[in-house]
């Protein structure tokens, strides 16, 4: 029986306890259904007395409590439904609200057109900020801190402050750092403070990064007067540490690309180009320091040294960068000017050297010393006959102006390497190889089809890398004692750039000289050979022949005059008139018929040639200094010799052949083989007798 009622007495027990959990549960969903009510009707309260803080959090408190009721599981209730709904459109009622008092307190009056990069629209751009008589800020609270802590309790605020921190990049800093002449003013009225633009005439086409800071800063202070000096939530009893401002969150929106503007359109600009100007950067520096403890005393930069500094203290690797970028340019600039501009270079001439000192200064003191010394017995070896001071200089000659200025450049950058420190003066070194080396790829491929087509250019290109690979010789040895230890140890040094430029400029005139050699030949092709002379029409088109080579070669020697060293033009023009000789005798000792007439018109021809041949030969501009020239052309003209050796077989009997011949030890054997001779007198003269003799003595 006990056993019975008790389990009964268990069962009911059982029963009633489920009863209660499911009272208890109905109990707790109608509590948080009264609450979702009293908070949207506190809501309403607050949002008609304007207390948006406090209508906020209302709404926050019934998402709250809607959000319980719906997580109950077993209790899907229609009512939810209704209220989401109902919530959703209360939040959007408040945001309405909440976006009309932003658009009061923050009013942008921003230029119609939508170009907003120009000087004259952020002159029209106008920022007004809603300021609030004292006794109101008394009774209702600052409406800002009001509208703006609402914003961030329904969790709006973010969104809103990055349109705001947008529009104040586009319309206010960006100009203000851009432009020099704009300038920021402000105008205080009984309820709003306006920030406008005006345009004043810069001191400087780059101002001063310090003004820029200034006009910076000061776009900030009003903005945190009048609208960003804000806490994010209301202040509670139990907490008295700093909170999380307006201030903060829209720094860290709009803080880097503020800083990556003026690093590029700031302080780059105000990087020194010379290292004489590198000490009064530091004011550079002050003045970034001190524009970043006034933003972060203003609460809108936190943390430490940001980007912006660091660029400013990196000073001295960003001026070796863009000197050397500076350098490069200013390099590659005259590397693609005219070749044809020239200036003349003279053994006595050279580029305005430092004054550096002498490494082997006291070297004369010492021997003399040493020769008081010697002995009265003891022999000098020493030659007594001295080298030329211009043994080693460079010929005159004519070369780019453009090539002169770039050695400038080159003395003159490694001048300023050894005033700066070591890794700038390294980065600098390196530079003026780069120099150089763009050099060698830049200028025969840029100036290719004029270093082809047109003579004077390439002898013009032959003597610019001439100049170059000189003066490469000894650029090391002279800055050695100067530059860094690093390079002091053998790695200061051109040389080796110095085979290069030598093959550079021969190739390009060779080039050309295969060229004029293939024009000469084609002129000469068509002489018809040279046969038949007594027809009038092979003769008429023998002279033509002889004579376009014979201008070619007027030609040349004029646009060659006074451009290529005396030596390499007299070799050049030697080269070329050899060519043309050459071929003429090899097309005479080939024909195998001369007629006496054929001989006379030949001899002419050949008159004409050793007459007016050597008057190509005018390396000089003056006339008189030319002759000496003229007169040494058999030392520049291999075939002369043996020119006017066929002269004279052309008019010779064969008496004459054969004492010119002298049993192979005369003038004529030294220039032609007994072979073509024979030839020559087979054609020249009938078969009798006497020719037999003569060619049997010929051998």
């Amino acid at each position: 029986q006990v056993q019975r009622d008790l389990n009964v007495a268990v069962a009911e027990f059982t029963e009633l306890k489920q009863q209660l959990e499911r009272d208890t549960l109905v109990l707790s969903i109608l509590k948080k259904l009264q609450e979702f009510d009293t908070a949207i009707k506190e809501y309403n309260t607050a949002l008609l007395e304007k207390k948006y803080v406090a209508a906020a959090q209302q709404l926050e408190k019934a998402r709250s409590s809607l959000n319980m009721l719906e997580s109950r599981k077993g209790f899907e209730l229609k009512i939810l439904k209704a209220l989401g709904t109902e919530l959703t459109v209360q939040t959007q009622n408040m945001l309405y609200h909440l976006g009309e008092e932003w658009q009061k307190l923050a009013v942008w009056k921003l230029p119609p057109s939508k170009e907003s990069s120009s000087l004259e629209s952020a002159m029209h751009s106008e920022l007004h900020l809603r300021t609030v008589p004292s006794k109101e800020e008394e009774i209702a609270g600052p409406p800002v801190a009001s509208v703006l802590q609402a914003f961030a309790v329904l969790g709006e605020l973010h969104a809103k402050l990055k349109i705001f921190g947008q529009l104040l990049l586009k319309y206010v800093l960006k100009p203000l750092i851009s432009y020099p002449s704009l300038q920021p003013f402000t105008e205080e009225q009984s309820d709003v403070f306006i920030l406008r633009f005006k345009s004043e005439e810069p001191n400087l086409d780059h101002f001063s990064p310090m003004e820029v800071f200034d006009k910076i800063k000061l776009i900030f202070e009003v903005l945190h007067k009048y609208l960003l000096n804000v806490p994010l939530e209301q202040p509670a009893e139990d907490k008295k540490e700093c909170r999380l401002t307006l201030a903060e969150l829209l720094g860290d929106m709009i803080w880097e690309e503020l800083s990556d503007c003026l690093i590029q359109n700031c302080l780059v600009n105000s990087i020194p180009t010379n290292s004489s100007k590198l000490e009064q950067y530091i004011e550079v520096i002050k003045s970034t320091e001190e524009f970043e403890k006034a933003l972060k005393n203003m609460q809108f930069l936190k943390g430490d040294t940001t980007d912006l500094l660091k660029y400013a203290r990196n000073v001295n690797s960003h001026f070796a960068n863009k000197k050397c970028q500076d350098v490069i340019v200013a390099a590659r600039n005259l590397m693609t000017s005219e070749i044809h501009n020239t200036v003349k270079i003279t053994p006595d001439s050279c580029v305005t050297l430092p004054r550096l000192p002498d490494p082997g200064a006291g070297d004369h003191l010492k021997m003399q010393k040493a020769s008081k010394l010697l002995p009265n017995d003891m022999v000098n070896l020493e030659n007594e006959t001295k080298l030329s001071q211009y043994t080693f200089s460079l010929p005159t000659c004519r070369i780019s102006s453009s090539v002169e200025k770039l050695m400038e450049l080159a003395y003159q950058t490694l001048l300023e390497a050894t005033a700066s420190t070591d890794q700038c003066c390294i980065q600098l070194f390196y530079s003026v190889r780069n120099i150089f080396q763009l050099f060698y790829d830049v200028v025969p491929t840029y100036h290719k089809e004029n270093l082809q087509k047109l003579p004077q250019l390439a002898a013009i290109h032959h003597n610019n890398c001439m100049y170059i690979a000189h003066h490469l010789l000894t650029l090391g040895h002279q800055f050695r004692y100067r530059l860094t230890n690093i390079l002091c140890d053998g790695a200061a040094t051109f040389v080796d750039l110095v085979p290069g430029f030598r093959r550079l400029g021969m190739e390009c005139f060779l080039a050309q000289m295969r060229v004029q050699k293939g024009e000469i030949l084609e002129r000469l092709s068509s002489a018809r050979n040279f046969s038949n002379m007594d027809d009038e029409e092979n003769y008429c088109a023998a002279n033509k022949a002889i004579r376009q080579v014979l201008h070619q070669l007027k030609r040349l020697g004029k646009v060659w005059q006074d451009v290529l060293p005396v030596n390499i033009y007299c070799k050049a023009m030697g080269t070329l008139l050899n060519t043309a000789l050459t071929e003429v005798v090899a097309r005479i000792a080939a024909l195998e018929d001369i007629s006496a007439e054929d001989a006379d018109r030949l001899y002419s021809l050949c008159r004409t040639m050793v007459e007016e041949g050597p008057q190509v030969f005018t390396p000089l501009p003056e006339d008189d200094k030319n002759k000496k020239y003229q007169e040494e052309v058999p030392v520049y003209v291999q075939k002369w010799m043996t020119f006017k050796e066929l002269m004279i077989i052309l008019q010779a009997n064969l008496q004459e052949i054969v004492d010119q011949w002298a049993d192979g030890k005369g003038p004529l054997a030294a220039e032609f083989s007994a072979a073509e001779v024979k030839s020559l007198i087979r054609a020249l003269f009938q078969n009798t007798e006497r020719r037999a003799a003569a060619l049997a003595k010929i051998k």
